[in-house]
């Protein structure tokens, strides 16, 4: 497979769950896939394995969780060793997205789209899916 029509994964980074998006360069489409658990504050590395098999990502986003004023957080260097830790394990590109207000707009898309009440599970994939369409309009852009 081309590398442009190899899929990209896109992660929102938390510490009690990380939602997953995949989307491609080819068509700059992207969409929202699963949620990763976390025991103890570690991501379910089992299941980022099959993710990462099944995949075959070209590049993995991971958002970078900053303040308002561009300051980093104690969850933006949690989520910087999660991509450190991503690099080391599939010896990946793994790029940060900038990824505020991104579980605000999953919500609020969601809401649109006529869910009341949407899920934790179905806001951070989407929060994921978000993180990945902002990286595919940096690209063309």
């Amino acid at each position: 497979m081309p590398t442009s029509e190899r899929p990209v994964l896109a992660f929102d980074f938390g510490e009690k769950r990380i939602g997953v998006a995949v989307g491609q360069t080819l068509t700059n489409t992207a969409r929202p896939l699963t949620q990763i658990g976390c025991d103890g504050h570690l991501p379910q590395w089992a299941d980022i394995d099959k993710l990462i098999n099944d995949w075959r990502p070209t590049i993995i986003l991971v958002g970078l969780p900053l303040n308002m004023n561009d300051s980093e957080s104690l969850i933006s260097k949690k989520a910087q060793n999660f991509m450190r830790e991503l690099e080391q394990r599939y010896h990946k590109t793994v790029v940060p997205v900038d990824e505020r207000l991104t579980s605000h707009a999953a919500r609020e898309r969601l809401t649109d789209a006529g869910r009341n009440k949407p899920t934790k599970k179905e806001i951070n994939s989407v929060a994921a899916q978000i993180i990945l369409e902002t990286w595919l309009q940096m690209q063309v852009n």
